[in-house]
């Protein structure tokens, strides 16, 4: 007969307490709004202080690497300061996509292509590292890091995603929000009625879900002659943060599970 102490180590070790929230519908929720906000925050630096991009990437980026030193040397789940970071990745992500298309005249063809390089980049440098990229092994200072560098990848992709496909394609922001919403509703069956990697199936979601935010933020506050509801972005802003506490104090934020 097994030793039931040994039983019960182990059990302890394969459902060890993340760092990382439980993936529920709260979670999705959150990541969107947190993905808007990142729209019209970042713009609200850029544009409506007229700071540029390139000062705004100087600011958010010096707020993410606080946020996130926090985030990786805490011991334990603490959602304020996860969500802190996340939307430190969306704010720094736009002004950063922004300046790349538009600053340095990349073109958002261009800037699409070297950030989907770079985000398959650190997909494959963390799988050869530790073994797979799935966020419930997650259970080292190395593995955080890569989750941290690919989110911001994803992050910054999803607005260069979101604005090319709004600006240049035609579809404006609600279209370009439709067929991003609609890719999340093919995410959602795939979940449900396939056997596909539920791996891959949670970075196609996340990246999927900023360029959603991003179009609806665009929406939120772009000019009336541009598609847009002119909304403040300040008040835009302090609405979606006031919502993200909201959910982050009401919805249940539990730490996710790993195998240790």
């Amino acid at each position: 007969m097994l030793d039931r102490t040994a039983l019960r180590d182990n059990d302890l070790v394969e459902n060890t307490s993340s760092k990382l929230p439980e993936l529920t519908l709260a979670f999705w929720i959150i990541k969107i709004a947190a993905t808007t906000l990142g729209e019209t925050g970042g713009d609200a630096v850029t544009m409506s202080m007229n700071l540029g991009y390139l000062v705004g990437t100087v600011i958010f980026a010096v707020i993410f690497l606080a946020a996130v030193a926090g985030q990786v040397k805490a011991e334990r789940f603490h959602p304020l300061l996860y969500w802190t970071v996340i939307v430190a990745t969306t704010t720094v992500g736009t002004t950063l996509a922004d300046f790349v298309d538009r600053s340095l005249g990349i073109g958002y063809p261009g800037g699409v292509s070297i950030l989907v390089a770079l985000l398959a980049l650190s997909l494959a440098l963390w799988r050869f590292s530790t073994g797979t990229v799935a966020v419930t092994s997650i259970h080292s200072r190395k593995a955080e890091t890569f989750y941290w560098v690919t989110i911001m990848f994803s992050q910054t992709l999803g607005t260069a995603l979101g604005d090319w496909m709004a600006d240049t394609n035609g579809l404006g922001y609600l279209g370009g929000a439709a067929v991003f919403g609609a890719g999340l509703v093919l995410i959602i069956a795939a979940y449900y009625w396939t056997s596909m990697s539920r791996v891959a199936l949670f970075w196609l979601a996340f990246i999927l879900t900023r360029p959603l935010g991003a179009t609806v933020g665009d929406f939120l506050d772009k000019p009336l002659n541009q598609g847009g509801l002119e909304l403040s972005r300040y008040t835009a802003s302090a609405v979606l943060v006031v919502f993200i506490l909201g959910c982050i104090w009401l919805l249940p934020q539990r730490a996710g599970k790993h195998h240790g």
